[in-house]
């Protein structure tokens, strides 16, 4: 009776500890998940700070682009009012599709490419598309992560048991975003 016992508690501190590490493996999945999109907002607040600046200089050289100018600035405000992964994702998709717009226009103005502001505004875009690649792909890592450990047995009990749920990537969902932003000199 003895030895039924101490099986028993040995078996039930076991099933303990093994829930106590799933619940603390799914938070710091889900926490790193989070961090890794605050990541992705710091650096999408960059480009959606760098637009302004960039539509102005270019204003000052194609001042006949009035149409270009508005779509520019309509994206990056759908791109800054978006929630929720997906959401934010098709609106980045269109900012970016705009920029590409903003960028070929520039072509036609010989002076403008010549432009140091021009040039470095160019420059300071291009990093942080470099960056947001980075912190999309760190982000999409965490969730996937946290969405196998989610999905997989026998954690997959706790998981919902606890309130765990999938999170969604941050993909590229059209051409003109996988492509880099041009940058022509």
């Amino acid at each position: 009776m003895a030895l039924l016992t101490i099986i028993i508690l040995v078996v039930l501190v076991g099933t303990l500890l093994w829930a106590i590490g799933v619940f603390n493996g799914l938070v710091t999945l889900k926490n790193r998940a989070k961090e890794a999109w605050a990541d992705i907002d710091v650096q999408l607040k960059r480009r959606y700070d760098l637009i302004p600046n960039l539509v102005e200089t270019v204003k000052g050289y194609a001042t006949h682009e009035k149409e270009l100018f508005e779509k520019v600035t309509l994206a990056r405000a759908n791109a800054m009012g978006a929630s929720g992964v997906a959401a934010k994702a098709d609106a980045e998709n269109m900012l970016s599709s705009t920029l590409k717009s903003l960028f070929a226009v520039s072509e036609n103005y010989p002076d403008l490419k010549a432009s140091v502001n021009f040039l470095e505004l160019q420059r300071e875009l291009t990093d942080t598309e470099d960056k947001i690649q980075a912190a999309r792909r760190f982000y999409n890592t965490n969730v996937r992560d946290l969405n196998i450990k989610i999905e997989s047995f026998p954690d997959n009990m706790l998981a919902g048991a606890f309130g765990f749920t999938k999170m969604d990537l941050f993909e590229i969902t059209t051409e003109a975003e996988r492509n880099a932003v041009p940058v022509k000199f």
